[in-house]
């Protein structure tokens, strides 16, 4: 099923599917993992930092090899793209679905290079993603909030076509100083004006009461990043702080493990089941 039917399907049933981003084998394997013992369909993320790293052809054959091996439903997605040419070549090596991110562009530049990144995608029957209002990225201040309006987003969905959208209702991204608050009220206003997929940025650290509330009230694909590194490294911090094991084959696995309940109870947050 392509994904952006699998988001139409699991808003009208209300529930949650989940975006994780991987960094590495170790935490595309964690995360399967857990998507396996539950027979739950997930997104694979990867953003610019990550392809540099992998290499963009190696992240999509990892990332389709382990959804293969592990028998799980998935797609692979762009996260955070900044430009054109970085979705064409992501949608050239057989991603499932690209983000574009104009949000901190003017509204009408936003509209212009997400209208040519639809273009572009819907001729390989790719789903296409793109953000409006101020979600902090990491490194900016948490406390300017620019919430995305209903008004905003029936507009800028019927301007640009675009399949998903992400919207500001009152997360950042990376980890919270205080516990968020979300803006229930504004994001069932931009549920019932557009039919867009609503998706939720900045997930790590939203208590899973609010999760379960923003799933109910709209909210359907919700990205998971921060929470995945940070489980990972601290876990290995502590492993090798009195470890002279050098077989990283027996060290790696404890990490893997903690991502893999990491993402398991996220998944169970997805189904929002009382």
């Amino acid at each position: 099923m392509k994904l952006k039917h699998k988001l139409q399907e699991f808003t009208a049933q209300k529930r949650g599917l989940l975006a994780t981003n991987f960094y590495n084998l170790e935490t595309l394997q964690g995360v399967l993992k857990a998507a396996s013992s539950m027979d739950e369909p997930v997104i694979l993320q990867l953003t610019q930092s990550s392809i540099d790293y992998m290499g963009l052809r190696t992240a999509v054959a990892m990332g389709r090899a382990a959804l293969d091996e592990y028998g799980v439903e998935g797609w692979i997605h762009l996260d955070h793209g900044g430009s054109v040419e970085l979705a064409q070549a992501c949608l050239d090596a057989g991603f499932d679905s690209v983000m574009i991110d104009g949000s901190e562009l003017p509204f009408e530049e936003n509209v212009k290079i997400t209208q040519e990144v639809v273009k572009r995608a819907h001729k390989y029957g790719a789903n296409v993603e793109a953000e409006l209002g101020y979600v902090a990225k990491l490194g900016q201040s948490h406390e300017h909030q620019g919430f995305t309006t209903a008004e905003e987003a029936k507009t800028f969905v019927e301007q640009t076509g675009v399949d998903a959208l992400a919207i500001s209702i009152g997360t950042a991204h990376g980890f919270y100083k205080e516990e968020p608050k979300l803006q229930f009220d504004l994001l069932s206003e931009i549920a019932s004006e557009t039919d867009a997929a609503l998706v939720l940025h900045g997930s790590s650290g939203v208590p899973e009461e609010q999760l379960r509330k923003a799933i109910s009230r709209g909210i359907c694909k919700v990205n998971l990043a921060t929470e995945i590194k940070n489980i990972f490294m601290k876990t290995l911090q502590q492993l090798l702080l009195k470890n002279e094991e050098i077989d990283l084959r027996k060290v790696f696995p404890k990490a893997t493990k903690e991502v893999t309940d990491l993402v398991s109870y996220k998944l169970d947050i997805m189904k929002n089941e009382k």
